[in-house]
């Protein structure tokens, strides 16, 4: 484990590393952002974002909460949201949760958990829905896994259904929305391949936020 010393020590050869080849690193990096992904992930300090896709400081905008959870009383996630989509002009938005979270494991137990009840709810909302294919998996391991995966698909469509992405979506044909899935016992990133455009339309009748009639299936 790192020492609190040791982090100040290795913030400069960080430093040193950025400028030895480009004096001018910081500089460019002080001017502005213009990130091509917002990533929404877990909290989890196993998983971080920019290490697990390979991405240099400016190239990914980052939410993370427990269990990548995208609740639409958060005004925290909204506004990250709104910001990304509206301001940054990113072109994909990533949900991005893991196996063996912890969130969504203490959300498959049936126990009062305190003031986690009202977040953990989100999660249990989307066991709910998926009882029947859940209770179905003997295998609580595998059960388990699949709940997060889950998890990431409602959490897609919840971003789905904001307003900030529908509108630029029809105006400009982006962002796309993405779910992926963490494996930390073999490192990879597994894309569950969310079919955009499809969940878009199935969810216009109720959700459609862009006063257009784009999604009657004739859109680009």
């Amino acid at each position: 484990m790192v020492s609190y010393e040791q982090i100040f020590e290795n913030n400069r050869k960080w430093i040193a590393e950025k400028t030895a080849n480009e004096k001018d690193f910081f500089e460019k990096l002080a001017k502005d952002q213009t990130p091509e992904y917002l990533y929404i992930g877990c909290s989890d300090s196993r998983v971080t974002a920019e290490d697990l896709m390979g991405a240099a400081p400016g190239e990914v905008f980052i939410h993370r909460n427990v269990a990548n959870v995208v609740a639409s009383t958060d005004l925290n996630i909204a506004s990250v949201i709104n910001y990304a989509v509206r301001h940054l002009k990113v072109k994909r938005v990533v949900v991005c949760g893991h196996y063996g979270c912890g969130g969504v494991k203490a959300a498959m137990q049936p126990r009062d958990l305190g003031i986690l009840n009202p977040w953990l709810r989100n999660i249990r909302d989307v066991y709910r829905l998926h009882k029947d294919e859940l209770n179905a998996i003997k295998d609580e391991e595998a059960r388990y896994d699949r709940l997060v995966e889950l998890n990431v698909q409602e959490q897609c469509v919840n971003v789905i259904k904001t307003a900030v992405v529908q509108q630029r979506y029809v105006a400009e044909g982006f962002p796309t929305v993405h779910g992926w899935v963490f494996d930390m016992r073999t490192g990879l990133l597994k894309d569950l391949n969310l079919d955009f455009r499809k969940v878009l339309t199935e969810i216009q009748e109720i959700y459609n936020l862009t006063n257009t009639d784009w999604f009657d299936g004739s859109g680009r």
